[in-house]
């Protein structure tokens, strides 16, 4: 691992930023952030992976380097050309950011892709722990309001944190309802904790646990439910600030319509598919599960949240909650409060023990 580059080159193509200052200042502070080195050139400096951000629509030539990660600043179609191997889009400026974790996970905690079905985004990553199985599994579910610019690039940092406290890891991506539809991303969903009966790996399919964030606690949930009595059914789903409750996050517009866009339809002329997959409107779920809110998120979510727990808790589900400090981000982010206070609860329900989370 010592002889890994911490050195990181982002070719940009000339004119591609507004202000190219600001471009550097934002990388600067992100390889700051994980201890690398590198910045904005106009050519890269070895063969490593680098990251291009070559402008609209523009393709990029990746003979010379290890692999790339092309970064466009606004939305566009993905970039699946050989050589590429994740293309970070619509993210604005922030791209550079994500661009830069990307590689910086890619380089120091790898995973192995596994393909669940025949389209690119049917994949997921999975890393094992070292040493001797079996090995409870976490599988995670990214959010981003089911639009297609977020990817399980978001879960990065949380699936080499648990790897590290001894699960396996299954971070899922799937295809999203703008650049396909509602029905094929709940199936992808399914499919890829089905997965897992074959996936490679000494995996204890008893002890899976399924972590969703924001829209993807939606799906974890949602999934959890339709997994009951299935050769591959969750111990164990985990709510991180999820849209529990998508005819209220309708009612309120959240994320700019993101719930209507996403399944095609307002309330009123999609109910079936509204209470279909709405956690709240599934409960009981059948399967144990635990939801943690940040006091500083979106006060939609926090209100969602408090009243799921609040209905759920009144079944016969198990089911508890976990609420603290910090932001719609602080629920997956390995460093806060809340994420460890998260981590807590999943090793006394999973393995019996709170002495991970401490670590």
């Amino acid at each position: 691992m010592n002889d890994v580059s911490k050195h990181i080159d982002i070719i940009a193509a000339p004119g591609v930023f507004a202000d190219l200052a600001t471009a550097q200042e934002l990388a600067a502070r992100a390889l700051d952030a994980r201890g690398l080195s590198g910045g904005i050139v106009d050519a890269a400096t070895g063969s490593d992976e680098v990251v291009v951000v070559p402008g609209d629509r523009i393709p990029v030539d990746t003979s010379s380097y290890s692999s790339v990660v092309r970064v466009d600043l606004g939305q566009c179609a993905p970039d699946r050309s050989d050589g590429i191997r994740t293309h970070i889009r619509g993210r604005g400026l922030d791209g550079l950011r994500f661009a830069i974790d990307s590689v910086y996970f890619h380089r120091f905690h790898p995973g192995t892709i596994v393909s669940y079905g025949d389209h690119p985004e049917q994949r997921g990553e999975l890393r094992v722990p070292v040493g001797d199985g079996p090995f409870p599994v976490a599988v995670l579910i990214h959010g981003g309001y089911w639009r297609s610019r977020w990817e399980f690039d978001l879960m990065d940092a949380m699936a080499v944190d648990l790897t590290e406290r001894g699960f396996a890891t299954w971070n899922v991506e799937y295809r999203r309802p703008d650049e396909h539809e509602w029905d094929a991303m709940t199936g992808d969903v399914a499919s890829a904790v089905a997965a897992l009966e074959t996936a490679p790996g000494d995996l204890d399919l008893s002890r899976i646990v399924l972590f969703g964030h924001s829209a993807g606690g939606q799906l974890a949930l949602r999934v959890a439910a339709d997994s009951v009595r299935k050769p591959v059914t969750p111990a164990l789903a985990v709510s991180l600030a999820g849209v529990l409750d998508l005819r209220v996050g309708d009612e309120r517009w959240l994320g700019e319509g993101a719930v209507s866009n996403a399944i095609g339809a307002r309330f009123a002329g999609a109910q079936e598919t509204y209470e279909a997959s709405s956690p709240i409107s599934r409960l009981p779920l059948g399967v144990p599960h635990l939801v943690v809110s940040a006091v500083s998120d979106d006060p939609n979510l926090l209100e969602i949240s408090r009243a799921y727990y609040a209905a759920a808790s009144a079944g016969p589900d198990s089911v508890d909650y976990v609420e603290g400090p910090g932001g719609h981000f602080a629920v997956i982010d390995p460093a806060s409060e809340i994420y460890r206070d998260t981590v807590r609860e999943v090793d006394a329900r999973i393995r019996g023990t709170r002495d991970h989370a401490s670590e």
